[in-house]
């Protein structure tokens, strides 16, 4: 199996998760619910912040490459989503067609802005749709949960999701202000990184199933370990679920270091 999903796969995945979201909105028993993962926030509120996303991907990825993102007033469309129910369902399915469309003509290799450029990750519209489908699908628990029916992520996705959560989100070439330290994750369905944290950065690396990470792969042992589905792994990297639900091994507090740190700062 591939480690990362194909193209065509991420924006059918994309519509398949988008219609999740829109089932789980069509079931609640009102907009004014507090989201249980963000309570200063409603259903109305997470809806429209995750719609707003979805357009402004779109004007990234139709804009192609550029120093910094399109300004709000080229996608936002000044008014906001509608508060009624239907329409606001109208436009959500408004806001995932346009970006799937606009990533569908774009291909996967345009030149777009990302906001990873010191990741390993391509800066392209085609690591924006990975992207996509990793937000939505997070967002997507985030109202299953909220109306009392949370699920977890499908595992064709949870898998791409995580590798994409250590790639893209994590690898960096700033500079670890702890201790060095060696972070392993095991996913349930038989995936597995490798996260190395020292001076030179958070450097990661797929471990090989069946092969001792220390044979080809990189001397050292690890010094904290995470195993569990990989939708609760993904679920744990987006702050969902606590490191007491996965099983975990080591020292404690470079899963603490990792949440606390912003490489940008």
């Amino acid at each position: 199996m591939s480690s990362i999903l194909a193209f065509p796969d991420q924006l059918r995945l994309i519509d398949e998760r988008s219609a999740a979201f829109r089932a789980a909105v069509a079931s609640a028993p009102g907009l004014d619910i507090r989201m249980p993962t963000n309570p200063e926030r409603t259903l109305f509120d997470h809806v429209q912040h995750v719609g707003m996303g979805r357009r402004k991907t779109a004007a990234i990825v139709i804009a192609g490459p550029a120093d910094a993102p399109p300004a709000e007033s080229e996608w936002a469309g000044g008014a906001g989503a509608p508060r009624e129910r239907d329409a606001l369902l109208a436009w959500w399915d408004e806001s995932v067609e346009h970006v799937v469309r606009v990533l569908r003509e774009a291909g996967p290799d345009r030149e777009c802005w990302t906001w990873w450029e010191d990741s390993p990750s391509p800066q392209t519209s085609g690591a924006w749709a990975r992207r996509q489908l990793h937000e939505i699908a997070v967002h997507t628990s985030d109202v299953q949960l909220a109306v009392g029916a949370p699920q977890p992520i499908p595992e064709e996705i949870a898998l791409d999701g995580f590798d994409d959560c250590q790639f893209t989100l994590c690898a960096t070439t700033v500079a670890w202000p702890h201790d060095p330290a060696i972070v392993d994750y095991h996913a349930a369905e038989g995936r597995s990184w490798r996260l190395r944290l020292s001076d030179h950065g958070a450097q990661v690396t797929r471990l090989t199933p069946g092969v001792s990470a220390g044979a080809g792969e990189g001397p050292g042992t690890a010094d904290a370990t995470a195993r569990g589905t990989a939708s609760d792994l993904v679920l744990f990297f987006y702050g969902r679920i606590s490191l007491d639900s996965l099983t975990f091994e080591g020292d404690r507090r470079i899963f603490d270091q990792l949440a606390d740190w912003d490489p940008s700062v």
